[in-house]
């Protein structure tokens, strides 16, 4: 009887071998996600880059139009077809409004972001960038009055730029106003979200909110490429007959502006807003020594040491803000 097999064991060994397994695969699939993210975000801030400056694409707000209308219709595809999250309806006329306000905002934001890639490098398009906990911290205080004890770990986020900026070889001011805007622009959505959304019966995930933001972005953006951009077409077909890969690079382009989002919801579903304020941070240094080794962009220590003392003072203001909270 001693010798008869327990009918139970190989289960147990089975179920053991499984739960031991899972966090392996948990661990792989996040790490595939950060890595698909930081591969979207950086690839798209390269290929802006290389369109606006290196390859006569001069048109920054057809480029952001091109971003919007694949974020609109990857949006409805990811949600109602593949129903990665669930479809959040807008329930009134007020809602509607606050979302379209929001999709200006981000209009802004990415419209100046790209305008400024034609006129600096992506180094320090990346350092003016990193400011943005700062005019977060700033428009959440001006709108909310709401005083916070960790503001002075701030201080070094400003201070870097500044040293960056006089440390910059290739500074313009006009690309350095519109970077500056973006950054504003960017920070100032993030607040705006939180006090327009802040209901439990108007709150969207970010999948959702893009559903809703990039069709009136792209709208918005219209008449605005139509004015300002008035020869895009002609100019982007002449561009398409020197170079055949033209529409590839656009597409690629517009597509990899999804999936950042898109990652970016991911990343922050799987693991924290921390985490990815973390990654956030590491991500920029990555875009800046990547930037550099491609576009060979002149570079000091003076400018390096700016940047590196934003990057910390970016952490020391996360750290010092989750402790006091």
């Amino acid at each position: 009887m001693n010798n008869k097999k327990n009918p139970d064991q190989k289960p147990e060994m089975s179920s053991s071998s499984s739960s031991s397994s899972s966090p392996k695969k948990q661990t792989l699939f996040i790490s595939s996600l950060i890595i698909l993210w930081y591969t979207s975000n950086i690839g798209v801030l390269l290929l802006n880059k290389f369109l606006l400056s290196n390859y006569g694409f001069k048109f920054p707000i057809f480029l952001t139009m091109c971003h919007m209308s694949a974020c609109a219709i990857l949006s409805y595809l990811s949600i109602v077809f593949l129903k990665l999250v669930p479809l959040q309806h807008l329930k009134s006329r007020s809602q509607f409004m606050k979302v379209a306000t929001l999709s200006i905002v981000f209009c802004a934001s990415v419209v100046g972001g790209n305008v400024s890639l034609r006129y600096l490098p992506v180094s320090f398009n990346q350092a003016v960038g990193a400011t943005t906990p700062f005019f977060t911290a700033l428009f959440a205080y001006l709108m909310t009055f709401k005083r916070e004890a960790w503001y002075g770990a701030l201080v070094p986020v400003v201070t870097g730029v500044v040293i960056a900026s006089g440390g910059e070889p290739g500074f313009h001011w006009f690309g350095f106003i519109m970077c500056i805007s973006a950054t504003a622009a960017r920070a100032f959505k993030s607040v705006l979200q939180g006090i327009l959304l802040s209901s439990e019966g108007e709150k969207l995930n970010s999948m959702n909110l893009m559903l809703y933001m990039s069709p009136i972005a792209v709208i918005a953006l219209l008449p605005v490429t139509i004015v300002m951009e008035q020869d895009v077409m002609s100019v982007t077909l002449s561009l398409a007959r020197q170079h055949k890969y033209m529409w590839v690079l656009l597409l690629v382009n517009s597509v990899m502006a999804y999936s950042a989002n898109l990652l970016n919801f991911l990343v922050t579903k799987h693991t924290s807003a921390l985490t990815l304020q973390v990654l956030g941070n590491a991500k920029g240094a990555v875009a800046v020594v990547i930037s550099i080794l491609l576009f060979r962009n002149p570079v000091t220590v003076m400018g390096i040491g700016g940047y590196s003392i934003t990057v910390l003072g970016v952490v020391a203001y996360g750290e010092t803000k989750r402790r006091f909270r």
